[in-house]
């Protein structure tokens, strides 16, 4: 949706996958761009702005050239107490996010999915019906190529977009034909000023702008979703799903049976479905909404829901060793996604636990750790709040500063029958590049064991 616009120069802030593509499409539809990264860039990303012709730097921000522009796209990854966001802002410069940017030359249909848990593994469902039923779709946001990008080089008829509140954050005129909200618990409240209703407010964003012709999912049993929808006047249909079936839920579990009411029934057994766990029940009932709603064959949807593989880093399988199982859940990288992962443990469980904490209150877990656990090995940098925690729960502790020491640790406590579970809680930067160094690290280890 190419649009008439008076922005002549855009700066880009990060040059990573989002701004590197944004660099591009910017550049594409005639703006003269400029890329600025504090860090050291890719040299993919190098290369892909040279190809262009795209001016770059990094190691720095020179404010003479970021504060000349008229428009600013800003990395997710990027705070808004950064010194120079708040010069931008003081000089009235409109920051948005790169999703923000590309939406606006496109008339693609877009699938959009947050929440504080499940948004890959849903996001990547919903991308497998829609490859397996033969639509021309992308894959976006914080998994997948970036939407800029793709927009520039490789348009698609659906893009299927996974967002997080940073994204949110700077979207303004956006829209999602496909709203998808998983849940909301507390996330990056560091990133906040640690008051929940901060986040709560973006995570709602992933309805505005929706009209009647739009479709909204989410969780009806979530207590936050639920208050808040009272604030909001929806305009856009709604499809609210549950475990069970209840009142207004039109996606449910009952008696065995995966079930859809509309816009067309639909049904399965639970069985067949290739996700275990209650929360992979809810990624499976929004992902099968969402194909339903985009008009996907019941076939389609049936067999995909059944022969899924899953989600690099969430609850993977890495090994059986001496009869012990391993699994690496490294995104788990909040209190509530460590509660779902524990809750669908069935054996002794060995817990990692620990990393950069985001201000987490980790009182939800203690039942599952006192009733599943029969040890927790610290992982972190500082373990010292971990201590404080749980020291007195009545479980062995161990305190590692290394995945080589963590996995060590395990090996020595684990008995046949038991499952090490890599389920940390915590962002994995004091002592890993980011979630999935630490989860490969901890696979490496583990199959050299």
């Amino acid at each position: 949706m190419s649009i008439n616009n008076d922005t002549k120069r855009i700066v880009i802030l990060g040059a990573a996958e989002s701004g590197a593509g944004a660099a591009v499409l910017a550049k594409k539809e005639g703006f003269d761009v400029f890329v600025s990264d504090m860090s050291a860039i890719k040299p993919r990303y190098k290369e892909q702005l040279d190809k262009h012709g795209i001016e770059w730097e990094e190691g720095q921000h020179s404010k003479d050239k970021i504060l000349s522009a008229d428009e600013i796209i800003k990395s997710p990854g990027i705070p808004d107490t950064a010194p120079i966001i708040q010069e931008a802002r003081e000089r009235g410069i409109h920051i948005i996010s790169e999703i923000e940017f590309a939406g606006r030359y496109t008339k693609s249909k877009m699938i959009c999915i947050t929440g504080s848990n499940g948004k890959t593994t849903t996001t990547s469902l919903i991308y497998h019906i829609f490859k397996q039923a033969g639509y021309d779709a992308g894959l976006a946001g914080n998994i997948g190529r970036s939407l800029a990008l793709q927009v520039a080089e490789e348009p698609h008829e659906y893009y299927i977009i996974e967002l997080s509140s940073f994204q949110l954050d700077n979207m303004y005129d956006f829209k999602a034909d496909i709203a998808i909200l998983l849940n909301i618990t507390p996330d990056h409240l560091d990133r906040y000023d640690n008051c929940m209703q901060n986040y709560v407010d973006s995570k709602m964003r992933i309805i505005q702008n929706q009209t009647e012709q739009d479709s909204f999912i989410y969780w009806n049993d979530d207590p936050i979703i639920s208050k808040e929808l009272e604030k909001y006047q929806i305009r856009s249909v709604k499809y609210p799903f549950s475990k069970l079936k209840k009142n207004g839920t039109i996606g449910y579990i009952e008696e065995g049976k995966y079930t859809i009411e509309r816009p067309t029934p639909f049904n399965m057994e639970q069985e067949e479905l290739s996700l275990t766990g209650v929360h992979n029940i809810y990624n499976s009932l929004a992902a099968g909404i969402a194909a339903n709603i985009a008009g996907i064959k019941k076939e389609c949807i049936r067999k995909s829901l059944s022969d899924f593989p899953g989600v690099e880093h969430r609850l993977e399988h890495v090994a059986r060793v001496r009869g012990v199982e391993y699994i690496n859940d490294s995104k788990a990288t909040n209190v509530d996604a460590c509660w779902y992962a524990l809750e669908s443990m069935q054996t002794p469980t060995i817990l990692i636990v620990g990393g950069k904490d985001k201000g987490n209150d980790y009182t939800p877990i203690f039942e599952l750790v006192r009733s599943k656990c029969k040890a927790l090995v610290f992982l972190g940098a500082d373990n010292s709040k971990l201590h404080e925690v749980f020291d007195n729960i009545g479980v062995t502790i161990r305190d590692t500063h290394s995945m080589k020491d963590c996995v060590a640790e395990c090996y020595k406590l684990a008995e046949p029958g038991d499952t090490v579970l890599l389920s940390p809680c915590c962002a994995s930067f004091d002592l890993f590049k980011n979630m999935e160094d630490r989860g490969e690290q901890f696979k490496t280890l583990v199959r050299n064991l």
